[in-house]
């Protein structure tokens, strides 16, 4: 349960700071003296809904960044010949999937072997590989590898995910603050009086729990389309690197996968190698197991 996004987290925190916001300033329009209008919650519920997601995602690079410590390599100037390769690797990639921007490319110092992609959209996105997997690797692997995060931002996967969790996010609002106008008006009637209900902070409180709760129920359908997602991803990296070399890529992650990365868990879900067992542990794993990676792989026409 840990192994929760980072997007799924901070996109969590800004639905519950808009949810703050919103009663604070009292923008609640869609309550009217006959009680709850459906259509305007609605409508109020994908505003904000989606702007969480967008504002999520927005944040995604800089949040990365800042919880792995990446340090990006100078695209005109490169320090090492790790990085120089690592550079030339990452740009004719982009070519041969149609990505015309060079993506920001950077190292983070993990033991654990692995990389992650994200960002806002494919001219504006992050790659990053971990020091471990530039240690314990070998080229032909680094590139499967590069090959897979390329092929995430070339097929905009950050920006369907977004969209996805926007979806979510209007649900989870709405269905909240429908459960929470229910309980105050059996509160109202058990008390036999019209005002009241149950005040300013414990509706807040309310809200916000019941938004966590189901945001954290919905989370599965978010983590399967991840799933089809990695799919579509070591697919890309097969076309464009080659099939034989996306498959040494992921049986080199499977021989290195006792090392583990915990300084930011959340972002697990990025990264090329993710890891579960178990039936709650899958409905929340963003990557399938590597074994059927590879089977999927074999099966490309």
């Amino acid at each position: 349960m840990k192994r929760i996004g980072i997007f799924v987290v901070v996109n969590i925190l800004v639905v519950l700071t808009i949810s703050l916001l919103v009663r604070i300033i009292g923008l609640e329009p869609y309550l009217t003296a006959n009680g709850l209008n459906y259509q305007a919650l609605l409508t109020f519920c994908a505003i904000f809904g989606f702007a969480g997601a967008f504002i999520s995602l927005q944040m995604s690079r800089w949040t990365a960044k800042m919880a792995m410590g990446v340090e990006l390599i100078d695209a005109q100037n490169p320090g090492s010949e790790a990085e120089r390769r690592i550079l030339e690797m990452v740009r004719n990639l982009c070519r041969s999937q149609g990505i015309d921007t060079l993506p920001e490319i950077g190292i983070y110092h993990s033991p654990e072997v692995n990389a992650f992609a994200t960002g806002p959209s494919r001219n504006r996105a992050l790659l990053a590989v971990s020091t471990g997997l530039l240690q314990h690797m070998d080229w032909k692997a680094i590139e499967g590898v590069v090959g897979h995060e390329v092929a995430h931002i070339a097929n905009g996967d950050m920006v369907t995910m977004t969209l996805l969790q926007g979806v979510v996010n209007t649900f989870v609002m709405f269905f909240a603050r429908i459960a929470v106008f229910a309980i105050e008006n059996a509160m109202r009637k058990d008390s036999d009086r019209r005002g009241g209900g149950l005040g300013y902070f414990a509706h807040y409180m309310l809200v916000s729990l019941l938004e966590s709760v189901l945001m954290l129920l919905a989370a599965p359908i978010i983590y399967y389309f991840s799933r089809m997602r990695e799919y579509r991803a070591d697919a890309g990296s097969a076309r464009a690197a080659g099939r034989e070399t996306m498959i040494h890529a992921l049986e080199s992650l499977k021989r290195a996968s006792g090392v583990i990365d915990d300084r930011a868990p959340a972002l697990s879900t990025l990264k090329i190698n993710g890891r579960g067992h178990g039936i709650i542990a899958m409905l929340y794993a963003s990557h399938p197991s590597l074994d059927k990676r590879i089977e999927a792989l074999r099966g490309l026409p």
